[in-house]
Protein backbone atom coordinates (compact mmCIF):
# COMPACT_ATOMS: atom_id res chain seq x y z
CA UNK A 1 0.00 0.00 0.00
CA UNK A 2 1.12 3.66 -1.02
CA UNK A 3 0.53 6.31 0.62
CA UNK A 4 -1.13 9.90 -1.30
CA UNK A 5 1.76 12.58 -2.59
CA UNK A 6 -0.77 14.99 -3.03
CA UNK A 7 -2.23 16.85 -0.04
CA UNK A 8 -6.12 16.77 -0.73
CA UNK A 9 -8.17 20.17 -0.84
CA UNK A 10 -9.61 20.36 3.16
CA UNK A 11 -12.53 22.92 3.89
CA UNK A 12 -11.31 26.36 5.53
CA UNK A 13 -11.11 25.78 9.02
CA UNK A 14 -10.99 22.17 9.09
CA UNK A 15 -7.28 22.06 9.92
CA UNK A 16 -6.25 24.99 12.62
CA UNK A 17 -4.85 25.69 15.66
CA UNK A 18 -7.22 25.31 18.64
CA UNK A 19 -6.63 28.21 20.68
CA UNK A 20 -9.80 28.54 22.85
CA UNK A 21 -9.97 24.99 24.40
CA UNK A 22 -12.88 24.15 26.83
CA UNK A 23 -12.56 22.64 30.14
CA UNK A 24 -15.28 20.87 31.96
CA UNK A 25 -14.15 19.81 35.36
CA UNK A 26 -10.89 17.65 35.14
CA UNK A 27 -11.12 17.48 30.67
CA UNK A 28 -9.84 19.82 28.65
CA UNK A 29 -11.54 19.86 25.35
CA UNK A 30 -8.11 19.86 23.57
CA UNK A 31 -9.24 18.84 19.92
CA UNK A 32 -12.83 17.75 20.15
CA UNK A 33 -14.11 15.85 17.09
CA UNK A 34 -15.98 18.90 15.26
CA UNK A 35 -12.22 20.78 15.13
CA UNK A 36 -11.28 18.18 13.31
CA UNK A 37 -12.98 16.42 11.09
CA UNK A 38 -14.83 13.71 13.28
CA UNK A 39 -11.92 11.17 13.02
CA UNK A 40 -11.09 11.37 16.51
CA UNK A 41 -11.46 13.51 19.53
CA UNK A 42 -8.44 14.27 22.15
CA UNK A 43 -9.11 15.63 25.45
CA UNK A 44 -6.75 16.22 28.11
CA UNK A 45 -7.48 14.90 32.10
CA UNK A 46 -6.27 14.31 35.34
CA UNK A 47 -7.65 12.85 38.70
CA UNK A 48 -6.35 12.50 42.16
CA UNK A 49 -5.16 9.59 43.59
CA UNK A 50 -7.54 7.88 46.23
CA UNK A 51 -10.25 8.61 44.21
CA UNK A 52 -11.65 5.99 40.74
CA UNK A 53 -11.26 8.41 37.52
CA UNK A 54 -14.44 6.40 35.55
CA UNK A 55 -16.27 3.36 37.09
CA UNK A 56 -15.71 0.08 34.91
CA UNK A 57 -17.79 1.02 31.49
CA UNK A 58 -17.39 0.21 28.00
CA UNK A 59 -18.63 1.95 24.74
CA UNK A 60 -20.23 0.27 21.97
CA UNK A 61 -19.41 3.15 18.94
CA UNK A 62 -15.22 4.16 19.44
CA UNK A 63 -12.56 3.09 21.26
CA UNK A 64 -10.63 5.10 23.72
CA UNK A 65 -6.97 5.24 24.22
CA UNK A 66 -5.20 6.91 27.06
CA UNK A 67 -1.43 8.45 27.23
CA UNK A 68 0.23 9.20 30.35
CA UNK A 69 1.53 12.97 30.92
CA UNK A 70 2.45 12.71 34.60
CA UNK A 71 2.17 10.81 37.72
CA UNK A 72 0.89 7.44 37.50
CA UNK A 73 -2.74 6.33 35.97
CA UNK A 74 -3.93 3.00 36.71
CA UNK A 75 -5.73 1.11 33.94
CA UNK A 76 -8.41 -1.91 33.83
CA UNK A 77 -9.35 -3.47 30.55
CA UNK A 78 -11.43 -6.83 31.18
CA UNK A 79 -10.98 -7.37 35.03
CA UNK A 80 -6.84 -6.85 35.34
CA UNK A 81 -5.42 -3.55 36.15
CA UNK A 82 -1.79 -2.43 34.79
CA UNK A 83 -0.34 0.37 35.88
CA UNK A 84 1.18 3.20 33.34
CA UNK A 85 3.73 6.35 34.09
CA UNK A 86 4.68 8.73 32.02
CA UNK A 87 4.96 8.23 28.63
CA UNK A 88 3.00 4.99 28.54
CA UNK A 89 0.15 4.10 26.28
CA UNK A 90 -3.29 2.11 26.84
CA UNK A 91 -5.62 1.02 24.28
CA UNK A 92 -9.22 -0.17 24.90
CA UNK A 93 -11.51 -1.38 21.90
CA UNK A 94 -14.82 -0.87 20.90
CA UNK A 95 -16.67 -2.98 23.30
CA UNK A 96 -13.88 -2.94 25.81
CA UNK A 97 -14.61 -3.01 29.84
CA UNK A 98 -12.44 -0.39 31.64
CA UNK A 99 -11.56 1.87 34.03
CA UNK A 100 -8.81 4.04 35.13
CA UNK A 101 -7.70 6.12 38.59
CA UNK A 102 -4.55 7.62 39.45
CA UNK A 103 -2.20 5.87 42.23
CA UNK A 104 0.57 6.60 43.57
CA UNK A 105 1.35 10.53 46.05
CA UNK A 106 0.64 13.06 42.65
CA UNK A 107 -2.13 13.89 40.73
CA UNK A 108 -2.37 11.68 36.90
CA UNK A 109 -2.61 14.01 33.80
CA UNK A 110 -3.21 12.20 30.73
CA UNK A 111 -4.38 12.41 27.07
CA UNK A 112 -7.49 10.68 25.99
CA UNK A 113 -8.25 9.49 22.78
CA UNK A 114 -11.68 8.57 21.33
CA UNK A 115 -11.76 7.09 17.55
CA UNK A 116 -13.65 7.72 15.86
CA UNK A 117 -14.50 11.15 17.45
CA UNK A 118 -17.60 10.90 19.53
CA UNK A 119 -19.36 13.92 20.72
CA UNK A 120 -17.63 13.91 24.44
CA UNK A 121 -17.46 17.31 25.62
CA UNK A 122 -21.40 16.40 25.82
CA UNK A 123 -21.06 14.03 28.57
CA UNK A 124 -18.25 15.62 30.35
CA UNK A 125 -20.07 19.22 30.71
CA UNK A 126 -23.80 17.11 31.68
CA UNK A 127 -21.21 15.19 34.73
CA UNK A 128 -20.41 18.60 35.61
CA UNK A 129 -23.47 19.65 35.68
CA UNK A 130 -25.37 16.22 37.70
CA UNK A 131 -22.26 16.52 40.15
CA UNK A 132 -22.70 20.24 41.31
CA UNK A 133 -26.42 19.36 41.56
CA UNK A 134 -26.00 16.09 43.74
CA UNK A 135 -27.85 14.06 40.91
CA UNK A 136 -27.80 9.88 42.42
CA UNK A 137 -25.87 7.41 40.55
CA UNK A 138 -28.71 6.85 38.73
CA UNK A 139 -29.32 9.91 37.08
CA UNK A 140 -25.31 9.96 36.32
CA UNK A 141 -25.76 6.20 34.58
CA UNK A 142 -29.00 7.63 32.75
CA UNK A 143 -26.76 10.20 31.58
CA UNK A 144 -23.96 8.19 30.66
CA UNK A 145 -26.21 5.53 28.45
CA UNK A 146 -27.51 8.14 26.19
CA UNK A 147 -23.73 9.28 25.68
CA UNK A 148 -22.45 5.69 24.65
CA UNK A 149 -21.41 4.95 27.90
CA UNK A 150 -22.56 1.87 29.78
CA UNK A 151 -21.37 2.16 33.22
CA UNK A 152 -20.78 -1.39 35.09
CA UNK A 153 -20.87 -0.66 38.71
CA UNK A 154 -21.39 -4.01 40.05
CA UNK A 155 -18.37 -5.35 37.52
CA UNK A 156 -16.01 -7.46 39.53
CA UNK A 157 -12.65 -7.06 39.22
CA UNK A 158 -8.87 -7.37 40.62
CA UNK A 159 -8.36 -4.42 43.11
CA UNK A 160 -6.68 -0.83 41.94
CA UNK A 161 -2.69 -1.49 42.57
CA UNK A 162 -1.46 1.20 44.76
Amino acid sequence: MSFPTEVPAAEPGTYRFRADVEQAGPAVFTAPSDVVGGGFGLFESSTEPGRLGAVPHYHQGFSESFWVISGRLAVMSGRGWEVLGSGDFAHVPVNGVHAFAAVGDERARFLILFVPGAPREHYFRGLVDLFSRGASTEEIDAFALECDQVNLRDWEHDPIPT
